[in-house]
């Protein structure tokens, strides 16, 4: 799939509240010419006063379906506070993309899948997972939220049509989570099924910039083929 890089106006068609500080915002983009799985968007805002601001987004949707962004709100943002707070149906916004060729992953490669995530990075897993499992490639995704009510995409992980999760809480216990961070003795037990190591697994760490560093060096660690790794950082 080719990037596009002309801005194109977007309208907002519907939106998710995924928690409270996190929406997923459905867009009608003219001419949208489809996307891969793990790609990005970069959206664009203009004032009144002619000011503008862009950020980038990962697409939580997968190929095939309408493009999504999934927002969690940086307080002190240009963006996101908006996008969150105040952007309801028929608005309007620009958007660039989609972009990206790295971080993405299509059907051909039937190798299982490794997902782990931090915070709003679970935003463009949710677009491979969605891929993936339509193809019948095994996924097993980790994610790791600060509590129980900061788990974006709840909903879909329960499901029996999601992934095979296990979420951990880092700043409070509940039932049916872990607790704690992810821990090197976790992401290399993920590296195997029932014991025996999956030499073609591949994996996908995305989230804050100090949790993606710390997981893809435990995960080489444990043995991982780096070149069986991608990454990507938020913030």
């Amino acid at each position: 799939m080719r990037p596009v890089h002309g801005w194109r106006l977007a309208t907002i068609v519907g939106t998710a509240r995924e928690t409270a500080s996190a929406h997923s915002i459905q867009l009608a983009v003219a001419d949208w010419p489809g996307h891969v799985a793990g790609q990005h968007i970069d959206v664009r805002l203009t004032a009144d006063d002619g000011y503008q601001a862009t950020r980038s987004f990962s697409l939580s949707a997968a190929p095939g379906e309408a493009p999504q962004i999934t927002v969690e709100r940086v307080d002190d943002g240009e963006v996101s506070p908006y996008l969150v707070d105040i952007a309801t149906d028929g608005d309007a916004l620009e958007v660039r993309g989609p972009v990206g060729g790295y971080f993405v992953w299509q059907p051909g490669d039937d190798a299982p899948l490794l997902l782990v995530a931090g915070g709003s990075g679970i935003a463009p897993m949710r677009a491979i997972w969605r891929a993936a499992r339509a193809h019948g490639t095994p996924v097993r995704l980790v994610y790791s939220a600060r509590t129980a009510d900061r788990v974006i995409f709840a909903d879909e992980l329960r499901s029996p049509d999601g992934p095979e999760t296990t979420v951990h809480l880092t700043r409070e216990r509940a039932a049916g989570f872990k607790h704690g961070r992810l821990g090197a003795d976790h992401l290399s037990a993920l590296l195997s099924s029932d014991g025996v190591r999956e030499p073609r697994l591949r994996a996908y760490v995305c989230g804050p910039t100090a949790f993606v560093e710390d997981a893809a060096r435990e995960l080489t660690g444990a043995g991982l083929d780096a070149h069986l790794l991608r990454t990507e950082r938020f913030g």
